[in-house]
């Protein structure tokens, strides 16, 4: 026998209770549900739209005929509540500073459904790109940030990562061989003058 506190019910005390069904969604929920997504989170035109169809198949929708998820987004677009450039810049820049590289940025932003135009706009110069490679070698100890000089099969595994984390080869080699730290920053330093 399973007691219970007195006051509580079955469901409380162990056993679960079903789950109510979610209400269909309205045009004014669609638009509330639009407007929270885009005030708490940074988003593009096609994050929020995907965010709204799958809410749309969750729940449902109650209103007459298909829902208009295309134009709620171009309207927030064209209120200024979604920008995909400003989205573009911010979420390569975050990249970048975390050591990523143009290709895993690139395929970032085309998860995002950033068009190639805004891709190609906010595409990080050499300068940045090296600086960027050179994080990505601190954080993960590669090259001459490693405890001891690398054997071959060594240095290729962090070559590999480099080119994982969407590294262009030769950048890759460059900081993996590079002789000592201060060799690996000059390198990076170079192309950043340059920009």
């Amino acid at each position: 026998m399973i007691r219970q506190s007195p006051g509580t019910t079955p469901e409380q005390s162990g056993k679960r209770r079903a789950k109510r069904p979610l209400k269909p969604l309205d045009s004014a929920r669609l638009d509330e549900l639009a407007l929270a997504y885009v005030a708490r989170f940074a988003t593009s035109r096609a994050k929020l739209e995907s965010y709204l169809v799958r809410k749309l198949r969750e729940r449902g929708w109650a209103d007459e005929g298909e829902p208009a998820v295309a134009a709620l987004a171009a309207r927030f677009v064209a209120a200024g509540y979604v920008d995909d450039a400003a989205f573009a810049r911010a979420k390569s820049g975050s990249l970048l500073r975390r050591g990523y590289g143009q290709r895993r940025i690139g395929e970032a932003l085309g998860a995002a459904g950033i068009g190639e135009d805004i891709r190609a706009e906010v595409r990080a110069g050499e300068g940045a790109r090296r600086q960027a490679a050179l994080v990505m070698a601190r954080k993960r100890r590669l090259g001459p940030f490693g405890p001891a000089p690398a054997d071959r099969a060594a240095r290729e595994k962090q070559i590999a990562a480099m080119l994982r984390a969407g590294h262009g080869l030769d950048s890759a080699r460059e900081l993996v061989n590079a002789a000592s730290v201060e060799a690996a920053e000059d390198w990076a330093a170079q192309a950043s003058d340059d920009d």
